[in-house]
């Protein structure tokens, strides 16, 4: 029995780690992307028909356009939307700002796949592609300021010492 169950959660601790920071995080950019709030990379959802439902499904996904195509990656395997994808004949993609688009998804081969994917990573990084602003020139450091000798042995917990004489 104990075998079963561990067969069952076959995903390792990092995808465990993801699946539930999108489940956090997909209701958002549901509303993000349409309202045009940006969104930190190529965003868009897509609404897939259900395979067997035909209950029309959000899905939230990172784009890729690259030589005249847009594609799509289940970073995660054949996942709910993943599999209904495979199955729709016709999807819509909502861009950011709104915008809908039919399209109509072909899946490509692994071997295919890796080669654009090394394609894209080969190319230099779009000009128009948001940056962090940093300043013309590093801010000046001040040193900290020297602390009094008597201070630094009473912070360390050491007594000071008094300027009065001994009491006998």
């Amino acid at each position: 029995m104990a075998n079963d169950h561990r067969s069952l959660d076959h995903r390792d601790l990092r995808e465990r780690i993801a699946m539930r920071f999108f489940r956090m995080v997909n209701p958002v950019t549901r509303r993000m992307i349409p309202a045009g709030t940006p969104t930190g990379a190529p965003n868009v959802l897509l609404l897939i028909p259900g395979r067997r439902s035909g209950i029309e499904r959000t899905t939230p996904v990172t784009v890729l356009d690259f030589e005249e195509h847009t594609y799509v990656q289940a970073t995660y395997g054949a996942s709910g939307w993943g599999r209904n994808l495979r199955a729709a004949e016709e999807v819509t993609m909502v861009h950011s700002g709104g915008a809908r688009s039919r399209v109509h998804p072909a899946e490509i081969p692994p071997d295919e796949a890796a080669a654009i994917l090394r394609r894209a990573r080969a190319l230099p990084p779009l000009a128009s592609a948001p940056t962090i602003a940093r300043p013309a020139r590093p801010a000046a450091r001040r040193a900290p300021a020297p602390i009094p000798h008597a201070h630094r042995r009473h912070a360390r917990g050491i007594p000071r010492r008094s300027s009065a004489p001994p009491a006998v």
